[in-house]
């Protein structure tokens, strides 16, 4: 049995983090039923377009989910997202406040006809504040969070990190608020709301940048592969590759010096503390990259892995997705599709003993159990159709 299981979801978000929430839910056990416009939520249709029909974005946080199709605009159709909330655990949705509460599926409106209800919004730039009601994209979450103001190279254009970050650990974050707000429910018997958003979650990112700025008034810089409190942390073109090594302490500066076959830099009194060598960092990085060169990745990382040094190959996604260090710990995941046929998906950051896993079924066709669930609810085929009219 999974540990979620009996626990009913409404997933009326979009598009990544609210979804990614969902289908998490849906991995550990729980009933979750995605409601969608009648043209489907809009990363149905974002390149590219897999062989399945489903775009890749779409496919990556949908499995696991029932669908069904409400036009919201409709109060027919309000009245019956208000009748799955009655009897669901958690409703979950990325409406702008003003949005939602023109729906009628704010807090104030659910919690009076569920008490026991989790209410979770996910939002751009939080619940409160002048900017509650402003649209967040990951892109630009990331500018205005201060997140790009470390990416990239001194004097560059910014950059994007390439991976939707905050989006996805949003999802995250939204899960964990979900399932402690559930904890929270069998000691007090009552819902409650989790309020999480983008910005939220991207400065809560910023960790220790953060704090290094508060408390000792230092900005961070951006260093491309580097870091700017750590030298040497960073990528370095090897004769055929790049290869990313570093040594956070002294202690793994010694050993680093000894994987390059260079111990005599391990005494050069300029590169002896941590301190020190980010004060030099023009000085010794440019006689690493130096280093490097002179012998291909495999070489260098079977030395630095010998002596235990932090070292890794640059993977791209292909290699990752095939390395038996990931097919091992479970992260590529096999859904059925309602054609007999299966889709590889990613596997969940976490795995319990027992109660875990990944959902069995592949991300759903728009609609296709609007009809099922409708039913569920005590609906008569011809109240269905008069839905449908």
């Amino acid at each position: 049995m999974k540990v979620l299981e009996g626990i009913r979801v409404i997933d009326v978000s979009r598009v990544l983090a609210g979804p990614y929430c969902a289908q998490m839910l849906a991995d550990f056990g729980a009933t979750v039923i995605k409601v969608e416009a009648p043209e489907g939520d809009e990363n149905r249709t974002w390149l590219p377009i897999l062989p399945s029909g489903h775009s890749g974005n779409f496919a990556s946080v949908n499995r696991g989910k029932r669908s069904i199709v409400l036009n919201l605009k409709n109060p027919a159709a309000r009245a019956v997202l208000r009748r799955l909330a009655a009897s669901a655990d958690v409703l979950l949705h990325s409406f702008l406040p003003d949005t939602a509460a023109r729906l009628g599926i704010g807090y104030d409106e659910l919690r009076e006809i569920n008490p026991r209800l989790v209410f979770c919004s996910i939002s751009g730039y939080g619940a409160d504040g002048p900017l509650a009601e402003k649209r967040g994209y990951d892109l630009m979450v990331q500018a205005f969070a201060g997140v790009m103001s470390t990416t990239g190279t001194v004097g560059g254009s910014p950059v994007r990190c390439g991976v939707s970050f905050i989006d996805m650990s949003t999802g995250l974050a939204a899960y964990g608020g979900i399932v402690t707000a559930l904890l929270a429910r069998e000691r007090t018997g009552l819902g409650t709301w989790v309020r999480g958003s983008l910005m939220e979650t991207a400065v809560a990112l910023l960790g220790y940048h953060a704090v290094a700025w508060m408390q000792g008034g230092v900005l961070p810089t951006p260093q491309g592969s580097g870091s700017w409190h750590l030298v040497p942390y960073q990528a370095f073109h090897c004769a055929d590759g790049y290869m990313l090594a570093g040594a956070p302490n002294d202690a793994a500066w010694a050993r680093f010096c000894d994987a390059l076959e260079w111990s005599e830099l391990a005494q050069d009194a300029r590169f002896a503390s941590g301190a020190s060598r980010v004060e030099q960092r023009n000085t010794l990085v440019p006689m690493l990259e130096e280093r490097f060169g002179r012998r291909p990745v495999a070489y260098w990382v079977q030395r630095f892995e010998a002596r235990n040094v932090a070292c890794a190959p640059l993977h791209t996604i292909d290699q990752v997705m095939a390395h038996p260090q990931v097919l091992a710990n479970h992260m590529v995941a096999v859904a059925q599709d309602p054609h007999g046929g299966t889709q590889q998906l990613v596997g969940t950051p976490f795995k319990l003993a027992d109660g875990g896993g990944t959902a069995a079924t592949a991300p759903p066709a728009l609609g296709a159990d609007t009809d099922a669930v409708l039913a569920e609810l005590g609906m008569s085929t011809t109240e269905i159709q008069a839905l449908r009219r």
